[in-house]
């Protein structure tokens, strides 16, 4: 028998907007650039402000506060006066300021990694909407080389935001395209896929090819796992054939990011934020060289008759649709970005105070904080941490280091402090590279190390932050 029932329940719906904030909230300076300039292709009614109209009038201390959040109304009406006012507070985005001019951020003299690639993109036969993909290929690629973001998500980002419908078979065409720029294997997913878009050109023999291939797509985790004897017997090979084409995979970038500065200018990473010591205290700024103040486009005198008039026609009906949608587009967009950077700036003077020690003194200062540690004083979700902590960079007297590096778990030692996992890791790393390597440590063995030192820890403790490492056991540690 059939029964109906009624159940109420509650769901979270966000807006558009809001989705949009969240979005730019994740991107570092290089995407959001990207993401800039495609919109103020798409949207009319959105310009860059004039340099000679930015304001002068802020300073590094501006930085330091963050309270003022610009906050993106859900559902606020905007009308073609708003759309004639060049001054409506809160839609021009940050401008540059006369101190952030002076900063002494050298520039390539040539190119990054990044519009190399983007370079030899714009080679390709490429549609609009195609190109578009690549560049959010490109722009989601770590220091190493490798793709970040699934390309699926990516793909679907794209139709959901931009209103760009790419077939997965097309976006698999084009990264395995971009995959073939140099340097050879970037973008790849996998160190795996790496090695074999590097093997698929490289100049050898093609019985070598066949093996390499052979080795790498069917018996992968015994090659890195150093199971010799049983690559032998599998492929039914000799010990010098074997050592031969290990020496040629030894020969490949496993890497292909690292280092790929075209550029006279090494290890150049361009630093989403600036922390300064000034006295004896710590400002907090965002790096904005490059990204440019937009507002609401000065051009209305074409529109202003129309706004006199009451629409009749069905085309007058839709351009003024149109262009409505084009303004409440065009303020969503400042209004994300305004609110993007007062969150980056919140967050990251928080994580100044919490690591002061660290910004004063270095690495072996650097103090156990989890995500929960930045997004309760600020009363933030711990998902806008997340998003604002990866993949962006920070400059500062102790060097360049990505967001997510000041957040570790922490360790006890004899005394009852707290030491952050990331200097066990370091006294990991320097353990294992005293050792003989005749005899290389056991994860016990080092465990006994380490508790002697007064630092309480497991040996599956020190198992997983060897794996995190990316070093191997022991008995692949051995040398003959």
């Amino acid at each position: 028998m059939l029964t109906l029932s009624q159940k109420l329940t509650q769901q979270l719906k966000l807006l558009p907007q809001q989705i949009q904030y969240q979005k730019l909230l994740q991107l570092n300076n290089l995407s959001l650039e990207l993401r800039i300039k495609n919109e103020l292709d798409m949207n009319p009614l959105l310009e860059e402000l004039p340099i000679e109209e930015v304001s002068l009038e802020q300073t590094k201390e501006d930085g330091e506060t963050g309270e003022d959040a610009v906050e993106i109304s859900q559902d606020e009406e905007y009308s073609f006066e708003d759309f004639l006012n060049d001054n409506v507070e809160g839609y021009k985005a940050q401008s540059y300021t006369d101190t952030e001019e002076q900063i002494d951020i050298p520039a390539p003299d040539t190119l990054t990694l990044k519009e190399h690639l983007i370079s030899q993109l714009r080679m390709l036969n490429l549609s609009d909407e195609q190109f578009r993909l690549g560049e959010e290929i490109i722009g989601n690629i770590d220091e190493d080389g490798y793709l970040i973001t699934n390309l699926e998500d990516i793909r679907k980002d794209l139709e959901l935001f931009e209103h760009i419908v790419i077939s997965s078979e097309d976006a698999e065409r084009i990264l395995r395209e971009i995959q073939h720029f140099e340097p050879l294997g970037i973008a790849s997913r996998t160190l795996q896929e790496c090695l074999l878009i590097q093997i698929e050109e490289k100049v050898i023999d093609p019985v070598q090819r066949e093996l390499l291939v052979s080795i790498l797509t069917e018996a992968y985790d015994d090659f890195t796992q150093k199971r010799y004897e049983v690559l032998q017997e599998k492929f039914q090979i000799t010990r010098d054939q074997l050592r031969e084409v290990l020496n040629l995979i030894q020969h490949l970038n496993p890497k292909p990011g690292e280092g790929q500065i075209i550029s006279s200018d090494l290890n150049q990473i361009t630093p989403d934020l600036i922390v300064e010591k000034v006295d004896d205290r710590f400002v907090v700024y965002l790096n904005e060289k490059n990204i440019p103040p937009l507002r609401i486009s000065s051009s209305y005198e074409a529109y202003l008759e129309q706004k006199k008039r009451r629409a009749k026609s069905r085309s007058e009906r839709e351009a003024k649709k149109f262009l409505k949608e084009k303004l409440d587009s065009a303020k969503w967009f400042i209004d994300a970005i305004n609110q993007r950077k007062i969150t980056m700036l919140r967050i990251m003077n928080a994580i100044v105070e919490k690591q002061r020690e660290f910004f004063e003194y270095g690495e072996k200062y650097l103090r156990p904080m989890i995500y929960r540690d930045i997004a309760e004083p600020l009363h933030l979700d711990i998902s806008t941490i997340s998003r604002v902590v990866n993949g962006k960079y920070v400059q500062s007297p102790a060097g360049i280091h990505e967001l997510k590096y000041f957040f570790s778990e922490g360790l006890e030692t004899d005394s009852g402090v707290e030491i952050s996992n990331k200097n066990v890791r370091i006294r990991i790393q320097e353990i294992i590279a005293a050792e003989n390597k005749d005899k290389p440590l056991t994860d016990d063995k080092i465990a006994d190390i380490l508790n002697k030192e007064g630092i309480k820890i497991a040996r599956r403790t020190v198992a997983k932050y060897r794996e995190q490492l990316g070093l191997p056991v022991a008995k692949l540690r051995r040398e003959l």
